[in-house]
């Protein structure tokens, strides 16, 4: 498994893409519901991250496919 490092390293970079390349789908991206922790001090760590990764290249690649130029 990766190191909680390298996930945050994946995630900012993806982050990045997103703002720079798709700011339509970074604007819903500070909108979602799921990155706002729903405890006091949310346990982080790499599972967790893993998921986020994972949902991020989840919701651009659902982007890029509902959202081709014809």
């Amino acid at each position: 498994m990766k190191t909680e490092q390298e996930l945050l390293t994946q995630i900012t970079q993806l982050t990045y893409n997103i703002e720079t390349n798709y700011p339509e789908l970074y604007a819903f991206l500070l909108e979602d519901p799921s990155t706002i922790p729903s405890m006091e001090h949310p346990d982080i760590n790499p599972t967790v991250l893993k998921d986020y990764l994972n949902t991020l290249k989840e919701t651009l690649k659902h982007h890029i496919e509902n959202h081709k130029t014809k």
